[in-house]
C-alpha cells in the first residue's frame, strides 16, 4: 500500500487545512469569480466547522435549492433537512444572505432610484425572487427620486382585497413622497404581468395622479427574472 505524501496526511488530520487555505487563497487574490458556487458554499460553512470536508453539505445544498441564490434564501427549517447541517451552518447561510441584501440595500438609499435602475433590480432580486409567497412592497421617493421609505404592504396572495388605491397613496401622502415604485413579486418564477397586475397598477396611478404622487413604475420579480410594466409600455 503506497505511503500518504505528508500534506495529504496533513490535510486529513486537520479536517482538510490545505484545501481551505488553498480556496481562502483564490478568493482573496482571484476575484468576484475565484470559486465556484459550491466552493462559496464550502467556505461560508468553514466557520460552523472547525474541521472537516464541507463540500458535500454545499453540493448537498445545491442539489436540494437549485442555486446559490437558492440555497441562502432558503428558510432556516428547510436547510436543516440537508444532512449534516448544524445551526451553526444554518446561521453561517443565514448571515451571508442577510449581509447581501444590507449591502444592496444600502446601495439602492444612498442614490436617487431612477438614476441607479440596477442596483434597484438587484436589491430586490436578492431580497424577493426566491420566495415562495406573495410579496407586496411600496418603494416611496421623495422629490429628488431618493428613497424615503420601503413599504411591505401585503405577505400572501395577492388580491383586490389586499392591496387597496387608497391606503397606498395615503402613506405617501402621510410621509411627504412625491412618486413610488410598485414591487411584488411572482412564486412561479415567471415575472411577466397578469391582467390582473396590470389593473392594480392602472388603478394605483390613477389615485395617485389626483393626489400628485406620481407612479414610476410597477416591477415584477421572479426566479427567471424581472419585469418593468413601463419599460414594457404598460404604464
Amino acid at each position: 500500500m503506497p505511503e500518504k505524501q505528508p500534506e495529504a496526511a496533513e490535510n486529513q488530520q486537520h479536517g482538510g487545512i490545505g484545501h481551505r487555505a488553498r480556496l481562502r487563497d483564490r478568493l482573496l487574490s482571484g476575484g468576484a469569480e475565484a470559486l465556484a458556487d459550491y466552493e462559496v458554499l464550502e467556505y461560508l460553512l468553514f466557520g460552523a466547522r472547525a474541521r472537516g470536508d464541507t463540500k458535500p453539505q454545499a453540493k448537498a445544498l445545491l442539489a436540494r435549492f437549485g442555486t446559490l441564490a437558492g440555497v441562502l434564501n432558503a428558510e432556516p427549517e428547510a436547510l436543516k433537512q440537508v444532512k449534516g447541517l448544524s445551526d451553526a451552518s444554518v446561521g453561517a447561510l443565514k448571515i451571508a444572505a442577510l449581509a447581501a441584501r444590507r449591502m444592496a440595500r444600502s446601495e439602492v438609499s444612498q442614490n436617487a432610484i431612477l438614476g441607479s435602475w440596477q442596483a434597484l433590480l438587484d436589491y430586490l432580486a436578492i431580497d424577493m425572487a426566491h420566495l415562495n409567497h406573495e410579496r407586496v412592497r411600496v418603494l416611496y421617493l421623495n422629490t429628488r427620486n431618493r428613497l424615503l421609505l420601503d413599504h411591505l404592504v401585503h405577505d400572501g396572495t395577492i388580491d383586490e382585497a389586499s392591496i387597496h388605491p387608497r391606503e397606498v397613496i395615503k402613506r405617501g401622502l402621510d410621509i411627504g413622497a412625491s412618486a413610488l415604485i410598485l414591487v411584488h413579486n411572482h412564486p412561479s418564477g415567471n415575472p411577466e404581468p397578469s391582467r390582473e397586475d396590470i389593473r392594480m397598477t392602472h388603478r394605483i396611478a390613477e389615485a395617485g395622479q389626483l393626489l400628485g404622487i406620481t407612479v414610476h413604475d410597477h416591477v415584477i420579480v421572479g426566479s427567471e427574472g424581472q419585469v418593468s410594466l413601463r419599460a414594457k409600455g404598460l404604464l
